[in-house]
């Protein structure tokens, strides 16, 4: 069988629409139908309804989803043993890549050093690192595109993903130096006077942070969102407003004093999720990665 199909049943099967597929598989629209065509004549049974709001797998299209991804991670497999003497170089040395996601706030601060200790004690690993929100994230271990994600979430509740807590990011309330919080001690109320430049809807501690401020009677926040967390940096260091951010993203601004601390509510820290899909092989390079950020996170 020529897994090229089951690649692209798997795709369509999670995305619900043969156009996403083709985005996703890099494939013309006409090609992602003919070889779903195919695969229904090979099998002899039809494995998705065609629905005017998308197609969505039959009984026997679900049946069979769990057993073609297991044929793709054997293929996956096979295919890292034949390339690298199981994982190995010549020299007994660990080979291979590795696609990691992770959100900028750890691409920024934790994962640099990450990266440069891979490549003193395992030059033979390769790490692709994919700047991604949760969403994203778990959309890419699903998808095969992602080997590991670190996601920080309090919590994954995802049946087909494996998360491990490696490590815990305390939260900082920061102002420009020159702002009237800073190095002040400020209730939810005087928050709720200030303008916030917060992250990307769908993370987990700005979201949390936007919900407490709203709930608060007569509130008025004023709330910006940033895809970019230097793009809330910045505005706040010209003075504009507040922001919550894992410390580790703010110690040079907040060590070379362009940024201060406000001592605001508690908040709990963010777990650092390792995160892997559940039925997928890990190969040796993989695991030498995942080793790697629990070594060095989870200090």
């Amino acid at each position: 069988m020529d897994t090229r199909l089951l690649r692209t049943f798997v795709s369509l099967a999670r995305t619900g629409s043969f156009t996403a597929a083709a985005t996703e598989l890099h494939l013309a629209q006409s090609t992602v139908t003919v070889q779903i065509r195919s695969l229904e004549r090979e099998l002899g049974t039809r494995l998705f309804d065609r629905l005017p709001a998308g197609t969505t797998p039959t009984p026997s299209g679900r049946r069979l989803l769990e057993e073609a991804e297991r044929v793709l991670d054997a293929e996956a497999r096979l295919r890292a043993t034949a390339a690298a003497g199981n994982g190995a170089g010549a020299d007994g040395a660990v080979e291979g890549q590795v696609a990691l996601g992770a959100g900028e706030s750890l691409c920024s601060s934790h994962l640099p050093r990450v990266i440069a200790s891979l490549r003193r004690t395992h030059p033979g690993v390769d790490v692709h690192l994919h700047a991604a929100g949760t969403a994203a994230a778990m959309e890419g271990l699903r998808s095969g595109r992602l080997d590991l994600a670190l996601l920080l979430e309090p919590e994954i509740e995802a049946a087909d993903l494996v998360a491990q807590p490696i490590a815990y990011e305390p939260l900082v309330y920061v102002a420009a130096p020159g702002h009237r919080l800073a190095g002040r001690e400020a209730g939810w109320p005087e928050l709720a006077d200030e303008s916030f430049f917060v992250h990307e809807e769908g993370c987990s501690y700005s979201d949390r942070l936007v919900r407490s401020l709203l709930a608060l009677p007569d509130a008025r926040p004023r709330l910006t969102r940033f895809g970019s967390i230097e793009a809330a940096r910045s505005c706040v260091a010209a003075g504009l407003g507040l922001t919550l951010l894992p410390q580790a993203t703010l110690e040079r601004q907040l060590r070379d004093g362009l940024l201060a601390r406000v001592d605001g509510p508690p908040v709990p820290p963010v777990p650092v999720q390792l995160t892997r899909h559940r039925r997928r092989w890990i190969s040796p390079a993989g695991q030498v990665v995942a080793d790697e950020l629990t070594r060095l996170i989870g200090r």
